[in-house]
């Protein structure tokens, strides 16, 4: 886990895919940048009022894609986006990213927490074996 946190960091920018809802699956992708370890669980950060919010509730599966430049590798991360209700972990997200406290704050009903579970990744690159983790 803690190699998916420092890729995703590294990159800044992942791209977070998510489904509409259970039945009737039409991806839909966005541009994410918040990746915390809370409480040894791997969490990003988004608004309750945001659509990806309300596409993890009704299908908590999702797939993260990252590309690192510099080390020519991509990062692919399935698993099961879970909310984390704890203002402890708002709080740590947002102390990590203090730019987004013009928009969320702690404890504010918008800020929203999800924790990965049953994780999967893979470190692939067209010149090496790729890497599988799981956490």
């Amino acid at each position: 886990m803690e190699r998916v946190y420092e890729f995703l960091k590294k990159c800044g920018t992942y791209f977070l895919a998510t489904c509409d809802n259970v039945n009737d699956c039409q991806p839909r992708v966005r541009p994410f940048g918040t990746i915390e370890i809370f409480d040894g669980k791997l969490c990003f950060q988004t608004g309750k009022n945001k659509p990806v919010s309300k596409q993890l509730h009704n299908n908590p599966k999702f797939e993260i894609c990252a590309y690192d430049a510099d080390s020519q590798r991509w990062l692919r991360l399935t698993g099961d986006a879970v909310e984390e209700a704890r203002i402890e972990a708002q709080v740590q997200m947002l102390d990590a990213y203090p730019e987004l406290k013009s928009m969320y704050a702690p404890g504010d009903g918008v800020t929203e927490i999800f924790k990965i579970d049953n994780g999967s990744a893979v470190i692939a690159s067209f010149t090496e074996a790729p890497v599988r983790i799981t956490f």
